[in-house]
């Protein structure tokens, strides 16, 4: 899934759990859980350059930050911004501790290279891309229902 994936479902653990004993091990499931649906992400194919993946994903990241900005401002906008970004990262840390491995070849991350390609399903765009939209959407509107 894309960092804007995990973002909007980190923002929503964040609306939604106040307390980060549960929201943090709950957004490091999430994580698993969000890739184990067939989705795109910028890697998907392996056709680009590992500089253009990194150029994508950079603009994923500053997308993610932007519209769960939106979407607490719009819909929870009691939530703490600094608690949202601090479990929005945890979402999204699997995909940071890979990172170093898949881009630089650092060894130390290679486990977490690993772990992360026993779930990921990735699934070509366009179809990978609708799923991703329609679960996220799916997310934030029973978030907002209940």
């Amino acid at each position: 899934m894309t960092a804007t994936g995990h973002a909007i479902i980190g923002t929503v653990i964040a609306a939604k759990v106040g307390n980060p004993a549960l929201a943090v091990p709950l957004a490091i499931v999430s994580h698993v859980a969000a890739d184990l649906f067939p989705h795109w992400d910028e890697g998907t194919n392996g056709k680009k350059s590992k500089e253009r993946i990194i150029v994508e994903a950079v603009f994923d990241v500053l997308i993610g930050f932007a519209i769960s900005y939106l979407i607490i401002f719009v819909l929870f906008p009691k939530t703490n911004l600094s608690y949202a970004f601090l479990i929005i990262l945890i979402s999204q840390s699997l995909d940071w501790l890979t990172a170093p491995y898949y881009f630089w070849g650092l060894k130390p991350f290679k486990i977490f290279y690993k772990f992360q390609k026993m779930f990921d399903n990735r699934m070509p765009a366009p179809w990978g891309i609708i799923n991703q939209i329609a679960i996220l959407a799916l997310i934030v509107i029973l978030a907002k229902i209940f």
